[in-house]
């Protein structure tokens, strides 16, 4: 619920409020449940020339933080910012297109995929996604295994790719996780 006689913080300071009355008690009825109905931060749109950025370290699987970040780089890219994604370390095996089991393609187990089919989708949207290529070597992989789309790039690229979206105001989000 919004209220535009509030500014933004009286705005957010109301919203923590009324989500924190929804609480169900214990002694309520089952079925009057309201947990977690209110937002309370507004939906942010990008303002002109607003760029996301994405570090992605962790192991990929579909249940784990380097899902949860390709998702919220495509969130952010829905809302109008430039918006890329930076794998490297064991994040790079999230850009590979050979992933399935028993072989290439099949999905041993229901979302396998949901990972490369997000990251395909990301860059079909105009996402721009880097991979290292010393991450690559380390796990033993090759770069024409890459979803297609995906830009191989120098190791010494991390830390420059992150010099270049943080000069350009970038909002970053870094996750790191084993």
């Amino acid at each position: 619920m919004t209220d535009p006689t509030l500014d933004l913080e009286a705005q957010i300071k109301a919203n923590i409020e009324a989500s924190l009355n929804e609480i169900p008690h214990p002694s309520l009825p089952a079925g009057s449940n309201l947990y977690g109905s209110t937002k309370v931060f507004p939906d942010f749109q990008a303002e002109d020339g607003e760029t996301y950025f994405t570090l992605v370290h962790g192991i990929p699987h579909e249940s784990s933080v380097s899902f949860v970040a390709v998702l919220q780089a495509t969130r952010a890219l829905r809302k109008g910012f430039e918006s890329a994604i930076y794998f490297y370390g064991p994040g790079t095996l999230a850009c590979m297109s050979t992933r399935g089991f028993p072989t290439t393609g099949d999905t041993a187990f229901p979302g396998e995929h949901n990972l490369n089919n997000t990251i395909a989708t990301f860059i079909a949207e105009g996402g721009t996604v880097y991979c290292c290529r010393f991450g690559l070597s380390l796990h033993g992989l090759r770069e024409e295994d890459l979803i297609a789309g995906v830009i191989p790039t120098h190791p010494l690229d991390v830390q420059d790719a992150l010099i270049h979206y943080a000069r350009k105001g970038a909002i970053i989000n870094s996750t790191y996780n084993l």
